[in-house]
């Protein structure tokens, strides 16, 4: 677009409503169309920098903690820590550290789901938080894309229009295919 468009106008003319009567969202994409503007930044990019350290912390517990690496290493422990308690270490000479019904072992897993539970939890509410920006963002693109196309067809029309007056005006025979208006 080579000059601005009054966003006012572009919403009476593409929408059949006032600006006014507009949610902000689209007021922002009647501007930026308007203005002949660019989206903006990417979804992602804004997640991103919205995200503080434990947001970003959450994320890296969550996925080691939601990974087979974690779930297989945690079942290796989990084996060998009742092998141990369960004799082998009897077999040696040492009394097991934590006999069975091994109540040390339900205090840690007891610990670590009581930690890692809200962790993945925050790690969630950050996913939902940027899931939310990219369905606006999306939002806004196709809303953008819409208004762009109705303008150019609006624009197509009146430059069809024009050019069937001037061939009356002029007395050539209409273009076949073509509607006269």
């Amino acid at each position: 677009m080579t000059r601005q468009a009054d966003p006012r106008k572009l919403a009476r003319d593409l929408l059949g409503r006032d600006f006014d009567d507009l949610e902000a969202d689209e007021q922002r994409v009647l501007r930026r169309v308007a203005a002949g503007s660019f989206t903006g930044r990417d979804a992602d990019e804004l997640a991103q920098g919205q995200a503080s350290r434990g947001d970003l912390l959450a994320d890296r517990v969550a996925a080691v903690g939601g990974s087979w690496g974690f779930i297989i290493g945690f079942g290796v422990v989990l084996m060998i820590w009742v092998v141990l308690n369960s004799g082998a270490l009897e077999m040696l000479g040492w009394r097991p550290f934590d006999a069975y019904p091994f109540i040390f072992l339900n205090l840690m897993l007891s610990m670590l789901a009581a930690v890692q539970a809200p962790i993945i939890l925050m790690s969630q509410n950050r996913q939902a938080r940027k899931d939310r920006i990219t369905a606006r963002h999306d939002y806004e693109v196709n809303l953008r894309t819409q208004m762009e196309i109705l303008r150019l067809s609006h624009r197509i029309e009146t430059l069809a229009q024009a050019a069937r007056a001037e061939r009356r005006e002029a007395g050539t025979a209409p273009i076949p295919g073509q509607p006269e208006a």
